[in-house]
């Protein structure tokens, strides 16, 4: 079998893109595959020098039709015209049981939206997004995909030269908040009615016929924030660049450039070298999130309802419910993580006041959690005065709702054993970039793959760092 394509995006106007092909990089050469996900695209086999051509950008695969989108997007508050400036989407394929996945090829050269950059990325980076999307595919958070990552034989120029790559990612699709809010700055209704049109058609069918088709789409792109927002805080993610154009209506997370997870807990944890007012701090993801739907309602506002004042007071109703939505969704999750099968209204505190303590004793995220799943709840970092009276009230609501067994499932399904580390992975990365050494990397991608399941062999990969090993920064590498 092969991929099949049908390239629907393509048959937008051509405001939406530039007929670009991608670079031909001189000397591709295979790094990473991922063989499940390519039988679950329909691709059975293929020797590694034509995936190494195909994904590269040396040679497109049959049936591709490369084409560079255009988007706007709100970066760190700050409206900007954009577009992808080293990405080409080769295509739509319909995998054999008729769902429909773009394939993108990210560091494939430049575009007509490059503006001052090269268009390329550097072997780290894209590895960087191969294991941590896939890491979160194993954990249960809607993601983007990696299919491969290809080594060009070329250098990237950045603080010092480093080697080139080009990542694949797979999609539900590409549309993002800025893809709207481009539209919208082009002043252009039918092309906006016409985008939100298709959008609907791919991601939300069911609501097609909406007398009104704009706010259809912003409901059900809010739905899928608000649980891709509360499952990044259920397994300590933080994102790092949440600007708009980087805000998939899919609710799929993109773009992982500087991301990274938390280590011991506190709420305004930062790790993006480019994000010094820690505007997209671990907490701060739901408000970004709902300010970046406030711009996607700004972007739809001529398609919520003919008279100006009647779409500004729908969208507004949109926006304001966004709050009660998420806590009540933060705190379903959270019964999750604490076994607590019945809701309760004094579950939110319980919830918070455990975060709280965490946050003065600097408690590891992952291990306290998974130690709670597990009773282990003896020495650091149960054995402050606090920790100790949020344990007494827990066990108490744990223990009026009994079923103990299913409370316990609940816990180890929700509470992961291993999240990607931040120094494992900037280990595995230096040794993939430096030395040629992917080792390191395919060792973390295979305990990764299982993070729920407790296991021998796993102390080093869920050790919180020392201290010469943390990570303080990290980095988008373009």
């Amino acid at each position: 079998m092969a991929l099949v394509f049908d390239n629907t995006y393509a048959r937008l106007p051509e405001l939406f893109f530039s007929r670009t092909p991608p670079h031909a990089p001189r000397a591709p050469e295979l790094g990473v595959f991922n063989w499940p996900l390519a039988r679950r695209l329909g691709l059975e086999a293929a020797d590694e020098a034509t995936l190494a051509r195909w994904f590269s950008g040396a040679e497109p695969p049959p049936g591709a039709e490369p084409i560079s989108q255009a988007y706007a997007g709100h970066q760190f508050g700050g409206f900007s015209i954009l577009g992808d400036g080293r990405a080409s989407l080769l295509g739509e394929v319909v995998a054999p049981d008729g769902r429909r996945f773009d394939i993108q090829l990210k560091g494939s050269g430049r575009t007509p939206f490059s503006r001052r950059g090269d268009g390329k990325a550097a072997l780290g980076p894209m590895l960087r997004e191969f294991l941590v999307s896939e890491a979160m595919q194993a954990l249960g958070v809607a993601t983007t995909r990696s299919l491969a990552v290809v080594a060009t034989g070329e250098g990237v120029a950045r603080e010092d030269m480093l080697p080139g790559a080009v990542l694949t990612r797979v999609a539900s699709s590409h549309l993002r908040v800025g893809t709207f809010q481009y539209a919208q700055a082009l002043r252009d209704r039918e092309a906006l009615s016409t985008l939100v049109e298709y959008a609907l058609a791919r991601h939300a069918p069911e609501r097609a016929g909406a007398a009104r088709p704009a706010p259809a789409l912003f409901d059900h792109v809010m739905e899928k924030q608000i649980d891709l927002v509360a499952a990044w805080m259920r397994v300590g993610f933080i994102h790092g660049v949440m600007n708009t154009d980087n805000m998939a209506i899919s609710g799929e997370t993109i773009d992982y450039g500087p991301c990274a997870f938390l280590d011991d807990y506190h709420p305004l944890t930062v790790f993006s070298s480019i994000d010094e007012r820690g505007r997209y701090a671990f907490a701060n993801q739901p408000r970004i999130a709902a300010w970046n739907l406030a711009r996607f309602a700004e972007a739809l506002l001529p398609l919520f309802a003919d008279e100006a004042q009647a779409a500004i007071d729908l969208a507004q109703q949109r926006i304001d419910a966004f709050e009660p939505r998420f806590r009540a969704r933060w705190i379903a999750m959270m019964r999750g993580k604490l076994g607590l099968i019945e809701a309760r209204e004094e579950d939110g505190a319980l919830a918070d006041d455990l975060l709280s303590w965490m946050a003065d004793e600097g408690a590891d995220y992952t291990n306290t959690f998974r130690a709670l799943a597990e009773g282990e709840t003896e020495g650091a970092p149960f054995d402050g005065e606090a920790a100790r009276a949020w344990l007494t009230r827990w066990r108490a609501r744990r223990a009026a709702q009994g079923r103990d067994d299913e409370a316990g499932a609940l816990m180890r399904a929700n509470n992961p054993v291993v999240i990607p580390r931040n120094h494992l992975v900037e280990a595995a990365l230096k040794a993939a970039s430096e030395a040629g050494d992917l080792a390191p990397f395919e060792a973390l991608l295979r305990v990764l793959a299982r993070p729920y399941e407790m296991r021998e062999g796993l102390e080093r990969f869920r050790a919180p760092p020392q201290p010469q090993e943390r990570v303080r920064a990290t980095f988008c590498g373009t």
